[in-house]
C-alpha cells in the first residue's frame, strides 16, 4: 500500500558514516511508501549518500562535535532535502569536472557529478555548507521556467 499523505521531517545527524547510512535507510523506506519507482528511489539513495557523506567528510571534517542538518519532504509530486553541515563551505564552481584531463585520475568530484546526474535540481547555499535537492516522480523538461542545472 502507498502512502500519498506529504512526510516531512528536519533531524540533526552524528558526523558519522553510520549515522548517514541510519538516515539513508530511513528516507528510501519512505520513497518506498510512498509509491516511488525503484529508479526514483536508486537516484535519490545515490545523491542523498554522497551529499551526506560529504558534509560528513569535507563540511565537518568527521569531528564528533558536529552534526549535519537534515530536512526533508516526500509528497505525491516529489522527494524534495536539504543537507547542512557546520563547516566553511566551499565553491561547488571551483570544483574541477572529473570527467576532464587530469581530472579523471583524481577522486574529487565525482559526488557533486553523481548528485546532478541523478537528482533534477540541485543547489548549493551561498555560503557553500547547504545544499538542496529535488527529484521529481514526472519529469520536467523545465523547473520553475528554468532548465535543468546544478548550481
Amino acid at each position: 500500500m502507498t502512502s500519498r499523505a506529504p512526510i516531512s521531517c528536519t533531524m540533526n545527524v552524528a558526523s558519522t558514516l553510520t549515522a548517514s547510512e541510519a538516515v539513508c535507510h530511513l528516507i528510501m523506506a519512505m520513497l518506498d511508501e510512498s509509491g516511488f519507482s525503484k529508479e526514483d528511489i536508486f537516484a535519490a539513495h545515490l545523491a542523498l549518500e554522497e551529499a551526506l557523506i560529504n558534509a560528513i567528510r569535507h563540511g565537518n571534517e568527521m569531528d564528533p562535535d558536529k552534526e549535519v542538518k537534515v530536512s526533508y519532504s516526500v509528497d505525491s509530486e516529489k522527494f524534495e532535502v536539504w543537507i547542512e553541515d557546520e563547516g566553511t563551505g566551499f565553491d561547488p564552481k571551483s570544483v574541477p569536472d572529473p570527467r576532464c584531463g587530469d581530472n579523471l585520475y583524481k577522486p574529487n568530484g565525482r559526488g557533486l557529478l553523481l548528485m546532478c546526474s541523478y537528482m533534477d535540481v540541485v543547489e548549493h547555499g551561498e555560503r557553500g555548507n547547504r545544499v538542496h535537492m529535488i527529484r521529481y516522480r514526472n519529469k520536467p523538461s523545465v523547473v520553475h521556467g528554468v532548465p535543468k542545472t546544478c548550481r
